[in-house]
């Protein structure tokens, strides 16, 4: 686990960034609010921000903070609470025999070469496509609070790679990356489905999901898991059936 010695009491401030083009939809403009200074972002004051919806991003700590758009959704899962559909269920059983270690966060050059083909991939002609070493490194391997890699082989073969955070009440799924070529593995599914196990195994009642947007199919995914809880007007709430 990578982790930090608690700091003195310092203060944590707000800032709003510039605009930018949105990650997630098409012809908008972004914005995020981000928590300084870096080094007194903790574990638990981190575990406070992700219940008022922030995220991470290495060592950056941010939340979406746009002027006209409320498209991203911070999402959870009550671990106890949640049952796998019959198609879930599927990929879970056709994927089983997959071996799954935590690790810490430490450069291994098979993982780089992994995520340097998803991006390659997912994220063609983008930005995070041509990321080096370092820009890996910083992204991945960077963490004020504490956070594992899950490794995921198949017959000793590289698969998938989780970056998970462990928060005071439940885990943060940071970014997975995996195995592009192999486009019918489930591999997504199958990974939210062991790490929602590893909350329970750890005695945590959520696994934070990130953003959820309706309208951008890579994010929109996460209203397949029920119960699901949003964050509205600051109060965690059930998700309608129908979102």
């Amino acid at each position: 686990m990578s982790h930090r010695d608690a700091p003195s009491a310092v203060a944590i401030h707000f800032y709003a960034t510039a605009p930018y083009p949105c990650s997630y939809l098409d012809d908008r403009q972004a914005r995020s609010q981000v928590a300084i200074p870096a080094e007194a972002i903790d574990a638990a004051v981190y575990s406070q921000l992700v219940k008022l919806g922030f995220r991470r991003s290495g060592l950056y700590t941010y939340r979406p903070y746009c002027d006209s758009c409320q498209a991203c959704v911070p999402v959870r899962l009550p671990v106890a609470e949640f049952v796998p559909n019959r198609s879930q269920r599927r990929g879970w059983r056709r994927l089983q025999q997959m071996d799954v270690r935590l690790l810490p966060l430490e450069f291994r050059d098979d993982h780089y070469q992994l995520y340097h083909r998803y991006q390659q991939s997912r994220h063609a002609g983008g930005g995070m496509a041509e990321d080096n070493v370092q820009q890996y490194s910083e992204f991945i391997l960077k963490s004020g609070v504490e956070s594992v890699l899950a490794e995921f082989r198949l017959a000793g073969e590289l698969k998938m790679v989780s970056l998970i955070d462990r928060l005071s009440d439940g885990l943060s799924a940071v970014y997975t990356f995996y195995a592009p070529e192999d486009t019918k593995a489930g591999y997504g599914v199958f990974n939210v489905l062991w790490q929602v196990e590893l909350a329970r195994t750890w005695g945590l009642p959520y696994l934070y999901l990130g953003y959820w947007i309706a309208d951008c199919r890579k994010m929109a995914y996460k209203s397949q898991y029920r119960p699901l809880e949003c964050l509205h007007d600051g109060r965690w709430v059930r998700m309608p059936p129908t979102a």
